[in-house]
This record gives C-alpha cells, sequence and structure tokens, in this order.
C-alpha cells in the first residue's frame, strides 16, 4: 500500500491497480489539488471545495465510484464504513457548523481511518467503539474550523494505533501547527517522507508513532 499526501485532507492510497481518493480538492478550490483517476473517492465534507473535488479524480476512462456519507460500502474487496461527526471548517460560507464524516477503510488486512474536516474534540463513546481498532490514522490538526495540534494529538491517543499521519497543515490552518503537533506527540525530530509504502509487516511493534508526509502540491 502506498499513501501521499496533496494537501488540506486530500490522499491518494493505491495497492496494486486500485486507487482510493480521500477528500479531493474540487478544482472549484484556491487550494491547488492533485488530478489523476480514482476507483474510489471518499466525501467527508459536500458543502467544502476543498473535500469534494470528484470533479479532480475523474478520467474519461475512468469514473470514481464516490461515497459521501455515512454507512457500510464494499466495493471491489474495499470494505469502507462511514460515520457522522462535525465540522466548522468554513462554516462562515456554509451557515454554520456541517456534517463531516469519518471513514474507516478495510484493505490489505490493514485499517485506516480518515477523520476527515473533523471539529469535535470528543467523539461520541458508540463512534469511538466503532472505530476501534485501526491502525493507521489520519487527524486534522491546523485549527482554524477543525481539530487543532494540542486537542487532535489527545484525540488521536485515544484510538491505541499504529501510526497517526497529520492533515490539514501548511498552507491551510493556524501557522505553526505541525510544529505544535509534534511538541505535543513528543516528535519535534520527525522525519518527513515523501510518500507511505506500509504493509501488515511493518506494523508490528509500533505505538502511536507519528509519520509526517509531505505535500504533493
Amino acid at each position: 500500500m502506498i499513501i501521499t499526501y496533496h494537501g488540506v485532507d486530500f490522499f491518494k492510497v493505491q495497492f496494486g491497480d486500485t486507487i482510493l481518493a480521500i477528500n479531493p480538492i474540487s478544482k472549484e478550490s484556491p487550494h491547488k489539488g492533485a488530478r489523476f483517476g480514482s476507483d474510489i473517492a471518499l466525501i467527508s465534507l459536500l458543502k467544502s471545495p476543498e473535500h469534494n473535488g470528484a470533479d479532480a479524480v475523474s478520467r474519461a476512462e475512468k469514473e470514481p465510484f464516490i461515497v459521501n456519507g455515512p454507512g457500510e460500502y464494499e466495493i471491489g474487496g474495499v470494505f469502507i464504513k462511514g460515520f457522522l461527526s462535525k465540522s466548522n471548517y468554513g462554516a462562515e460560507k456554509n451557515g454554520g457548523e456541517c456534517l463531516n464524516t469519518i471513514y474507516t477503510i478495510n484493505l490489505e488486512g490493514i485499517t485506516l481511518c480518515f477523520l476527515g474536516a473533523l471539529s469535535d474534540e470528543k467523539l461520541p463513546a458508540k463512534t469511538v467503539e466503532a472505530i476501534d481498532g485501526v491502525d493507521i490514522l489520519v487527524v486534522p490538526i491546523g485549527g482554524d474550523g477543525v481539530l487543532p495540534p494540542a486537542a487532535a494529538h489527545k484525540l488521536a491517543v485515544q484510538f491505541e494505533t499504529k501510526l497517526i499521519i497529520p492533515s490539514h497543515f501548511g498552507d491551510i490552518g493556524i501557522s505553526g501547527a505541525l510544529k505544535t503537533f509534534l511538541k505535543e506527540a513528543g516528535e519535534e525530530g520527525a522525519e518527513q517522507v515523501e510518500k507511505l509504502t506500509i504493509k501488515k509487516k511493518d506494523l508490528e511493534g509500533k505505538e502511536g508513532d507519528v509519520v509526517v508526509i509531505s505535500s504533493s502540491v
């Protein structure tokens, strides 16, 4: 499995010939995002052009299966669950708080969880229980409508996940969010990688390790 980061909360997950786009950035957004064809596109925040860009990951020869809300899905051997949560990202434009979908994805024996544009600092116990057993957690850390760095780390460690990957930092969110998050995690010296290539066996012995994937845009 190969995971790359394309800014805001946009990730590409590739395993074999199958490509997933999580929260692709729309062509309507002022933020630049990657363009590629995907088999599946997961949308956490329907009203946000930073998260609803199925148009950016569609090609004439490849139209993705779009998942844009809570529920259970099985698509080509990929098992996906969506859970309702809240986001304040873009609240002024969207007329207040919006519904955000948290996704878990199970493939190649690994369970990933993408929190999207989450602003809830405390999730309902039922939701936490439902997404228990996550191997890789992607958490927004930028504040300004999503979780701020300290709250993001506090929430992330509750899941006792193997790896934690921050998103929503850099040219979006509050200044210095990544530095603050790494300090909270005690990993100020963490190196950034251009992409994360991972197999199930690589997760053995890891306990909440932070991996920073550099944005490709």
